[in-house]
């Protein structure tokens, strides 16, 4: 059956395009956009006082599938994507096993064909993410990923990630980058400063990020290739990102929502649901992040979307690191840069939609006439408490809870079909 929206706001930056339209999907695919569509056997979805924007990619999700799928797996973290108008998303690899075989790799595609999003599959660079040994990336992206990673490791001998870049670039593959400096970081469990001395807690200093970051730039910049930066959250990152840019590296980069509303005060309360790595940091890298966003320094806002159980975060010291985001990510953009007049919804959509796709050069992110039809729908004014026993993840460990954000998916919209309905799924 066709599906018909009628009298939407339609936000599409990719072509430029913003303004009360309705949009006509047949077969999955956008058929025709425009004023006063008429389809008279069509479904109708009336999106009056709706905002329409191409389905979200995030670039950076922890499905933990395979190997400890007790925190999560491809159907939930599936199913938390649609809640969060997400229908695609790029999976790292520190699985057990890791993602350094096609094997892997075709597991993860198979079981992503019945998930309520698109599941692009992040290759290991270096085989089982030990940094020694890189893996065949040849292999990883003919069997179907479109990036490389270590992410929740740095690949620490710089003469091995130069190798890397330099191969994967050549083999069609971008490389993400975890920045982060384990020899500085020497068990720390949150950001290093006031905060951390108060309460008597190892801290971890922000050189661990900043030096790493500028390692990844040199190198960028020396051998010609290519470097996405994850989640960066230090204002001195920030600025050496800046300033490669300016000087033409090849150098794009992501941050989390957390890392421009939320700050290390939080973990006043001992609670593990606020630590994720890199930490929070302070106002004044909020307030660094915040403007990277701004400036467009900052390509992507991603989730850093990782499930852990209630009984791994216990124990604030012990708790490994991680929270969910993608049931919140959209409303807190929204709420943070959106409805305090910094950012516009064209701006969003670039940041969520448009660059995430355009850097792994996979499809979508556009709403013309001929596009596969993946859709977002959202309420950008109402308003609604995260509680985390609502979510549909299978862990709960959200950093937002209890806050009000403003802006609610309403509708998530997949291959043509409707994959959610905010009060019914």
């Amino acid at each position: 059956m066709d599906l018909l929206l009628k009298n939407g706001y339609v936000v599409d930056s990719a072509n430029g395009f913003e303004g009360k339209a309705d949009i006509l999907i047949r077969d999955d695919v956008i058929r025709n956009i425009g004023s006063d569509i008429e389809a008279p056997d069509a479904q109708v979805i009336d999106c009056a006082g709706l905002t329409v924007i191409p389905g979200i990619c995030d670039m950076h999700v922890h499905f933990r599938d395979p190997g400890q799928t007790h925190k999560e797996d491809i159907i939930t973290g599936g199913n938390a994507a649609a809640a969060g108008g997400v229908t695609a998303v790029a999976c790292m690899p520190n699985t057990i096993p890791t993602v350094d075989s096609a094997e892997t790799v075709r597991y993860i595609i198979e079981k992503a064909k019945g998930a309520k999003t698109r599941v692009y599959p992040v290759g290991s660079i270096t085989r089982g993410l030990e940094g020694v040994e890189l893996c065949d990336f040849k292999e990883l992206h003919d069997a179907g990923c479109v990036a490389v990673s270590d992410d929740g490791r740095p690949v620490k001998n710089a003469r091995v990630m130069a190798e890397a870049m330099v191969k994967a670039h050549y083999a069609g593959l971008k490389v993400i980058s975890h920045c982060e400096d384990l020899d500085i970081v020497n068990g720390g469990i949150m950001n290093a400063g006031k905060v951390s001395k108060e309460l008597g807690v190892k801290g971890i200093h922000r050189l661990s990020e900043d030096i790493i970051t500028e390692r990844e730039i040199t190198l960028a910049a020396d051998l010609e290739v290519p470097i996405h930066i994850a989640h960066v959250s230090t204002a001195q990152s920030m600025q050496n990102i800046r300033t490669a840019v300016r000087f033409g590296t090849m150098v794009t980069c992501e941050t989390a929502p957390h890392y421009f509303m939320l700050t290390d005060e939080l973990l006043r309360s001992r609670d593990a649901d606020y630590r994720m790595n890199p930490p929070l940091r302070t106002e004044a890298d909020v307030q660094a992040i915040t403007e990277g966003v701004i400036d467009g320094t900052i390509d992507c806002i991603i989730t850093d979307h990782a499930p852990h159980a209630p009984e791994e975060k216990a124990d604030f010291e012990k708790a490994p690191n991680g929270v969910v985001g993608l049931e919140t990510s959209l409303a807190a953009t929204l709420t943070a840069l959106y409805h305090t007049g910094k950012i516009s919804l064209q701006r969003i959509v670039t940041l969520m939609c448009v660059n995430p796709r355009r850097i792994l050069s996979i499809p979508g992110g556009s709403l013309r006439s001929g596009d596969v039809a993946d859709i977002c729908i959202f309420d950008p004014n109402e308003e609604w408490v995260v509680d985390p026993a609502k979510l549909h993840s299978k862990s709960k460990n959200t950093c937002f809870k209890g806050m009000t954000l403003k802006g609610r998916v309403k509708y998530t919209i997949l291959n043509g079909k409707v994959v959610y309905t905010d009060g019914v799924d």
